[in-house]
């Protein structure tokens, strides 16, 4: 009986283990993107993110061979992996480009904005001249294909009649740089309890698509479109 307790509790036991070890690589990103986004790149170091994480430092380096690959997982797991599923609701959305922009947008900040992902992009922005082959690596991996996304969109309403015909390479600038503009207060201002820096994203971001829709001069009499959203 004492034996058969024995062998159920270490059976138990490695069990446990087992589990721990296939959860660790899923902490570990989640240690590293925490610390990546206080402290930034250069100055968080592989044994923080294995401390945070409750492991080793040796266990980190099981999964990843370097910092800059944790940093590049941590990455794909919270952005670029992300935009297979975006471009199938991109081919999948049913409704105007109107409404796809300011779907797409309210969408980015709850999924992304609104997240401690953000911050990477902030990062990015600060650390990328120093890092020139991680300033690459999220070209390749994030700036382009989001690029890419935003174009699809836009082309969409032209190809439709929607949109009028625009300069596509600059217009995606003007979508893009709202959300960049929110991931950088976020994570700098908008940490601050300071009343001069409240701002409500989705309101913004809101007026933000209706000044793409529709322009800040006054359409003619009878023809003042109707606010949509919130």
């Amino acid at each position: 009986m004492i034996s058969k307790l024995l062998t159920d509790t270490c059976a138990k036991v490695q069990a446990k283990r087992e589990r721990r070890k296939e959860a660790r690589p899923g902490e570990l990103l989640a240690a590293a993107l925490e610390l990546f986004v206080e402290k930034g790149y250069a100055a968080t170091r592989s044994e923080e993110v294995a401390r945070r994480a409750g492991v080793s430092k040796g266990t980190l380096f099981l999964y990843f061979s370097s910092k800059e690959e944790l940093f590049k997982a941590v990455v794909r797991e919270n952005i670029a992996g992300r935009f297979a599923e975006w471009n199938a609701e991109f081919e999948a959305f049913a409704g105007s480009t109107a409404e796809m922009l300011r779907y797409a947008m309210l969408m980015w900040w709850q999924r992304v904005g609104n997240t401690p992902a953000a911050g990477i992009t902030k990062l990015m922005m600060s650390e990328a001249s120093n890092f020139p082959e991680l300033a690459a690596f999220y070209q390749q991996e994030v700036i382009e294909p989001g690029h890419e996304l935003v174009r699809r969109i836009l082309k969409r309403g032209v190809d439709r009649g929607e949109f009028r015909p625009v300069d596509m390479e600059h217009a995606i600038y003007m979508v893009l740089a709202p959300m960049i503009f929110l991931m950088s207060w976020k994570h700098s201002f908008g940490a601050c309890a300071c009343p001069s820096t409240v701002l409500d994203p989705e309101k913004y971001l809101e007026l933000q698509v209706q000044t793409l829709l529709y322009g800040l001069c006054a359409p003619a009499a009878g023809s003042t479109p109707k606010p949509q959203g919130k």
